[in-house]
């Protein structure tokens, strides 16, 4: 199962690359190191530290690489726009229709996928299924597709770096990056006070949940408030009269 994994990351990597040669307009080399260093995070957490259950500390890193540093910098790859841009028109007409439907509307709302993304934890770490997966690779492989999915969902509602046909202003997604980092918090404190059954290293590892998720949420929230600065300047500058 981690070779299926690590498989699947190789050839979103390959794809990647390919969409750049096709894009209709030059695209950022930065962009591109953001998507393969997202991939290589997540590549590290499936080959290493994720897949250890008994060892808190450890898997907590692997938690972090695998369901915060790969999404940041996956969203950060804007790999929606670069599809729009490499894919034939009838093809990325297709995509912009799909981007419009319900179901995406739903899934990259902030006040949908940051909940989502903080139930799936509480769901992993709070009810025994974190403990359920050792010696379960096919299990294993969906919980990392989860944390890594969920993750870039939560991510990309927050920062909106793709277009998003029904985005939040930037205050409701504000405020859900807190809610989804306060759920962060207090769910690492609870596994401070009370890890799983059968694990070692559970106060490193609870400790590392909190620092490390209060780190990556900061980088979030300012990357964020960039992203708003810069729009409002464009905006202002484009009322100015000529």
């Amino acid at each position: 199962m981690t070779a299926a994994a690590l498989g699947v990351l190789l050839a979103a990597g390959a794809g990647h690359v390919a969409a750049t040669w096709r894009c209709r307009s030059p695209w950022p080399l930065a962009r591109t190191a953001a998507w393969l260093l997202g991939l290589a995070a997540a590549g590290v957490a499936v080959a290493g530290p994720a897949r250890a259950h008994h060892d808190l500390h450890a898997h907590m890193a692997g938690h972090l690489l695998l369901g915060m540093v790969a999404p940041l910098l996956l969203v950060l790859a804007a790999p929606v726009t670069l599809a729009l841009r490499a894919l034939p028109p009838r093809g990325a007409r297709r995509l912009a229709r799909l981007l419009r439907t319900p179901p995406a509307r739903w899934l990259t709302d902030p006040l949908v996928a940051v909940p989502l993304n903080a139930a799936g934890l509480w769901l992993l770490y709070g009810t025994g299924l974190h403990t359920a997966l050792a010696g379960r690779p096919a299990l294993t492989t969906l919980v990392w597709a989860h944390l890594l999915v969920s993750g870039y969902l939560a991510t990309a509602s927050v920062l909106a770096v793709d277009p998003a046909p029904h985005r939040r202003p930037v205050a409701v997604r504000a405020v859900a990056l807190a809610g989804g980092a306060a759920a962060h918090d207090v769910l690492a404190k609870v596994l401070y006070a009370h890890p799983p059954a059968g694990t070692v290293g559970a106060e490193a590892g609870a400790r590392l949940m909190y620092d490390g998720g209060t780190v990556l949420t900061l980088v979030t929230a300012a990357l964020l408030w960039r992203r708003w600065y810069v729009s409002r300047d464009a905006v202002r500058a484009a009322a100015r009269p000529a």
